[in-house]
């Protein structure tokens, strides 16, 4: 189950992808790259990045989730773009920001 919708996101992203990294086609989205702009990329980055890992205390609120999305787009660095990378910069960083 979904933690966010795309409706609950706060930013404003495109919908679209080309042809090759559409995930209606290939059925999941790119696992290498994170695109921050692309809102179905970050829609799944943010939901699986919160079921992946442990809150204390639990259970993750839509509140954590959005703080996902403020730091991926207001802080994260610009030459941390792999999915992999991301999570581990908002792991690491998670406490630095409100």
């Amino acid at each position: 189950m979904q933690l966010l919708s795309a409706n609950e996101l706060l930013h404003t992203y495109t919908w679209s992808a080309i042809r090759g990294d559409d995930p209606k086609l290939t059925g999941h989205p790119d696992d290498v790259l994170l695109n921050r702009n692309e809102g179905y990329e970050v829609l799944a980055f943010i939901n699986r990045f919160c079921a992946r890992h442990t809150w204390n205390p639990g259970p993750v609120t839509k509140q954590a989730a959005l703080k996902v999305e403020r730091l991926i787009r207001n802080h994260l660095p610009g030459n941390v773009r792999s999915r992999k990378n991301v999570d581990a910069w908002l792991v690491q960083n998670w406490s630095s920001y409100p």
